[in-house]
């Protein structure tokens, strides 16, 4: 597999996770029922069905260098879906974050 469609692989679960929680959320704390929250669990199940189709067999190791990615979507979700403006410090800790994901992910193994 390619770090590409690695790469995309997880910006398409971070569009179901992150996409799934913000539904829910709008259904429960913006009052929006529960057709929000019914489409939100289902976002969050594929998401969990994407994170299968990582190259690596490692649990731990995917769904760790996915947070890396679970936090920079998460930010700029929040820009375009609710107005958000990050700080330096939230670009800054995004960044690593990424990086962090780039060296668990991507790192040269030895396997």
């Amino acid at each position: 597999m390619t770090v590409a469609r690695s790469v995309a692989l997880f910006v398409v679960a971070a569009l179901f996770e992150i996409g799934g929680a913000w539904l829910v959320w709008q259904g429960i704390r913006e009052h929006k029922g529960w057709i929000w929250i019914g489409a939100g669990a289902i976002a969050l199940g594929l998401y969990g069905v994407v994170a299968t189709w990582q190259h690596d067999d490692d649990f731990g190791r995917v769904l760790a260098a996915y947070g890396g990615v679970f936090v920079a979507g998460s930010i700029a979700w929040g820009m375009v879906a609710d107005g958000y403006r990050p700080d330096r410090f939230d670009v800054v800790g995004a960044l690593v974050c990424l990086a962090g994901m780039a060296v668990i992910m991507y790192a040269p193994r030895g396997h």
